[in-house]
């Protein structure tokens, strides 16, 4: 079997990753947080409440999408995919990277027999605008505290956090528009 370049470095980057943050080292010692706000995100660090919106945009500073993908995927599958504790037991992990490392998706499925992925509940998107990557989050079906955990977990990495934290965020419901009030 032949693995391309970007996939085979991915991989070696991602068990190496993986081993260092069991070790608990913060990447925010590499200049703040690995991650950088964008314009769109929802801020919820002052009050650890998470709002159960369906989508969240933040922007990683002088990454690839490949590089982010092995970073921030390293983490979901150590901390919501491990074999003693997963946040998510039920559910499984996909990947997809377009061949130049452009483009990535991370899908987390609802479990069916034999572990095969069933209905998409949560998406993670990664693409490249400028000098940085975009990550886009999307809750498709996941259950509003679950999906509000996964949001939390993603801000505190984009932070510089590394660890798999069990603290459950407040979710806070959604405001009405004013065209449901």
């Amino acid at each position: 079997m032949h693995l391309s370049r970007v996939v085979l470095s991915s991989f070696v980057l991602a068990l190496t990753l993986a081993s260092v943050a069991g070790c608990g080292l913060r990447t925010s010692g590499f200049g703040g947080g690995w991650l950088g706000g964008g314009p769109n995100e929802a801020s919820s660090e002052s009050t650890s409440a998470v709002p159960a919106a369906s989508t969240s945009r933040m922007s990683i500073a002088a990454a690839k999408p490949v590089d982010a993908y092995v970073l921030l995927g390293g983490r979901i599958k150590s901390c919501w995919f491990n074999a003693d504790a997963p946040l998510l037991p039920n559910h499984v992990y996909r990947a997809n990277v377009s061949p130049n490392g452009n483009t990535v998706q991370i899908t987390i499925h609802q479990k069916l027999a034999l572990g095969r992925p069933g209905l998409s509940t949560y998406a993670i998107d990664f693409k490249q605008e400028g000098p940085s990557t975009v990550v886009t989050t999307e809750n498709r079906k996941m259950p509003p505290d679950l999906a509000a955990k996964m949001q939390y977990d993603i801000d505190r990495w984009k932070r510089g956090e590394s660890n798999c934290s069990k603290e459950m965020p407040k979710t806070v419901a959604a405001q009405p528009t004013a065209a449901t009030r």
